[in-house]
């Protein structure tokens, strides 16, 4: 069957993108930037060890719901329940330890069978040699864990390109009124 002349100037535009595509790509690629524009140094291994002190009740709550589905009262694990963080973070369990930061994000009742949060958080420092960074956290936190763990994907400031993990285990919880405590020890390779 013969090609009509639609088809073939179909086909060549069609190889003309597909070509300029692929030529900009590959322009794009080679489009480097030098290593010390953008702050490698020395890639080091840093430890953080702090407490976030989690409020969920009185008249100033740390930890405020926003948002949950219509079915979230009926479930046994709080599925589709959503709530907004700004804790503190502390350098001892008491609250009125020196402060050196904030916890500021949001967590989410995300498994339909079990208490599982997705967590999505900041820390940013406030205080010290950190004031001023940030280091990003994205996971998973199964909350009957003795020990949760979740992984370190980035940061700002001193802790830029940084990776990582964060373990917390809770350190006092008030069953009453569901305010906890919670110990972090945070590693972190950053330059």
């Amino acid at each position: 069957m013969a090609k009509t002349p639609q088809n073939t100037t179909r086909t060549i535009l069609i190889s003309l993108i597909i070509f300029s595509f692929l030529s900009l790509t590959i322009a794009y690629d080679h489009n480097t930037l030098p290593e010390k524009h953008l702050g490698f140094k020395r890639e080091k291994l840093t430890h953080l060890h702090f407490y976030v002190q989690d409020v969920v009740s009185g008249r100033n709550p740390t930890a405020v719901t926003v948002a949950e589905a219509a079915t979230t009262n009926t479930s046994s694990v709080s599925f589709g329940l959503v709530t907004v963080l700004d804790d503190l973070l502390t350098v001892g369990p008491d609250p009125t330890s020196k402060q050196v930061g904030r916890a500021q994000g949001i967590s989410v009742f995300a498994s339909q069978s079990e208490v599982g949060l997705l967590m999505v958080l900041n820390y940013v420092f406030t205080e010290g040699k950190y004031n001023g960074s940030t280091l990003s956290v994205l996971g998973r936190i199964g909350i009957n864990s003795a020990v949760k763990e979740l992984p370190i994907v980035g940061g700002s400031g001193l802790f830029r390109f940084a990776r990582g993990y964060a373990q917390a285990r809770t350190y006092k919880l008030n069953t009453t009124s569901l305010d906890a405590i919670f110990e972090y020890n945070v590693y972190v390779l950053h330059y």
